[in-house]
């Protein structure tokens, strides 16, 4: 379905399903039921100003019977939000990709707390890209390489190829460095992720979770080890799972392997988890591609580091 509304300030209009019968005589009663304890006089505002529309862009007046629209669409009235202290950069754009590196702290789209302060509205405004929508996402806590398709119709074909494993994705990431393991290493796991759950967890069964884990150096000084990790698979938090049941908990990780109390974001503190680079073979050109983070992981030092015996 076409949204009848346009995306205002990089923000889509919210869609919402209206119930077949009920108590209310008209769509305005049953927004004002149900969201009317937020703001019941900017509810009304909205329906009266015809910003309120069904499929086809029909006005939805406050006088619209209930059940003559399946879905309706309006704004919402957005808190305003301040901005998050960090910045995102263009690494490629042309009519059909916009490639960009995303710090640590800002979500890829939004949701929650954030709206405006997602690098998906970030980028709509800042690249009057009204259409752009993301290809993949990356943890709100996670920084480097990410993309969106600036032409929505071909999104498809570049999903096609994360669902097809046709992406390569290298990450790097700083953890304890651990002189009695053996890496490289292939970790294997069944993982399950609950929507009403804050974490991930691994469980008995086949594994859906695939990764590989290889030193690339490490520090005698700092006790840290500065590693390259490529996922096979995509599953919510798989790295950050992998890494701690190996003993290995990402720095400051506040998910994993223990759960700390929630506390504002430390900016001084980024979760040590890079998303280097990603490779594939464009679907449309097919041309081979690969496109690399220009960020580094600011929790190790190359300074009195040693290489790993077996680092490529």
């Amino acid at each position: 379905m076409k949204p009848p509304l346009p995306v205002r300030n990089g923000v889509n209009a919210t869609r919402m399903r209206m119930p077949e019968e009920g108590p209310w005589a008209t769509a305005m009663e049953y927004v004002l039921d149900r969201w009317g304890h937020v703001d019941p006089q900017g509810i009304i505002e909205r329906f009266e100003r015809g910003e309120v529309q069904a499929l086809g862009g029909v006005v939805v007046t406050p006088q619209t019977p209930l059940n003559e629209h399946m879905f309706i669409w309006y704004y919402r009235e957005l808190p305003v939000e301040t901005r998050l202290p960090v910045e995102l950069s263009v690494l490629h754009q042309d009519d059909q990709l916009v490639v960009v590196d995303k710090p640590h702290f800002l979500p890829t789209t939004p949701g929650g707390m954030y709206v405006a302060e997602s690098a998906l509205v970030r980028l709509r405004v800042a690249l009057d890209l009204p259409d752009l929508v993301p290809i993949h996402r990356l943890d709100r806590m996670t920084a480097g390489v990410l993309l969106f398709a600036a032409d929505p119709t071909t999104r498809g074909k570049y999903q096609l190829l994360f669902e097809k494993r046709q992406v390569r994705k290298t990450y790097e990431a700083v953890a304890p460095y651990r002189a009695d393991l053996e890496l490289p290493a292939v970790v294997r796991s069944r993982m399950i992720k609950s929507r009403t759950y804050l974490l991930a967890q691994e469980v008995a069964g086949e594994p859906n979770a695939e990764t590989r884990i290889e030193l690339l150096r490490h520090s005698e000084t700092s006790g840290l080890g500065h590693y390259k990790l490529e996922p096979h698979t995509g599953k919510t938090h798989q790295l950050r799972v992998h890494m701690a049941s190996l003993g290995l908990g990402i720095l400051n990780d506040p998910f994993y392997p223990a759960l700390l109390e929630q506390a504002p974001d430390d900016y001084s503190k980024p979760l040590q988890l890079l998303a280097r680079s990603i490779e594939f073979t464009d679907p449309l050109t097919r041309v081979s591609v690969r496109y690399e983070s220009s960020l580094r992981l600011a929790g190790y030092s190359d300074a009195e580091s040693a290489p790993a015996p077996n680092a490529s």
